[in-house]
């Protein structure tokens, strides 16, 4: 029993030998050819897509738009090239190509949140309310751009924090882009005698003089109401978004030692005194 166990094992070896030695002598070619194929769309996909981030680099394209259009296309030649070379096996790819169909719709109705995170992340691509560099505020979150994908826009603060906002929170919303900086505004009381076209010009020359306050975009310093306090005025200026806060202190330590200077008054904060009779009995 042995020996005849033994002998259809060496029998069922037989046959697997002969049958890779027949697959290998009738399909080698095929097999070769297909591997070389699809190492040479490798190849031509990464160059075409190098050519095409250059073309893009070359005429001042908005980064996201050029690597997301650079990805398309690599990942376009990488698929028709995978195609060729399962057609060079002698395999048919058309009911791959409907069970990947199936497959999709059912995995499209399950992940319907992703997907509204990748329609709204190609809308931002397409339109591009936003670039790289960009400052914006959505929902009350304010922060520097430094990604765009499909799925999630990438902010970071001035604490070099990472905020990752879902696209669909952004495409519909209210968005605010002042660009690469950032609006500063504030407001103190002056008191009813003092000369508040002074006090405008001593922070107005105390504005021009920091280097962070953008010069491009017009400050504004100015009467802003009145109140019991004194004459309100107020200030607003643009500084960088990624050192906002910094600059800001620094600026407000500047125009209070200038106004200290000129001898502007300014008023201390109302007190409000309330008397409570005591009515407990003694």
């Amino acid at each position: 029993m042995n020996e005849t166990g033994l002998e259809q094992e060496l029998a069922q070896l037989q046959n697997v030998y002969t049958l890779l030695t027949e697959f290998l002598v009738n399909y080698s070619f095929q097999l070769v050819g297909a591997l070389l194929i699809f190492l040479l769309g490798l190849w031509l996909a990464g160059k075409v897509a190098k050519m095409v981030e250059h073309q893009f680099e070359k005429h001042h394209i908005d980064p996201t738009l050029s690597h997301f259009s650079t990805n398309v296309i690599r990942l376009l030649i990488v698929v028709m090239v995978a195609i060729v070379a399962l057609g060079k096996l002698g395999i048919s790819v058309t009911p791959m190509i409907a069970a990947i169909g199936a497959v999709s719709l059912g995995a499209g109705l399950a992940v319907q949140g992703m997907l509204s995170n990748y329609a709204a992340g190609l809308t931002i691509i397409v339109t591009r309310p936003f670039t790289v560099g960009n400052t914006i505020t959505v929902r009350g979150v304010t922060g520097v751009v430094k990604d765009v994908r499909l799925g999630l826009t990438l902010l970071s603060n001035e604490e070099g924090e990472q905020i990752s906002i879902p696209n669909k929170h952004i495409v519909g919303e209210i968005l605010y882009n002042s660009f690469g900086n950032r609006l500063v505004e504030s407001h103190f009381n002056l008191a009813f005698d003092a000369n508040p076209e002074h006090a405008i010009e001593v922070i107005t020359a105390v504005l021009k003089q920091q280097p962070a306050v953008a010069q491009d975009q017009a400050m504004q310093v100015g009467i802003n109401g009145f109140s019991s306090a004194g004459i309100e005025l107020g200030l607003r200026f643009w500084i960088p978004s990624a050192s906002y806060y910094q600059d800001k202190y620094k600026i407000n330590l500047a125009v209070w030692q200038a106004l200290l200077s000129a001898g502007v008054s300014i008023p201390a904060p109302a007190r409000n005194i309330h008397i409570v009779e005591d009515t407990r009995r003694q």
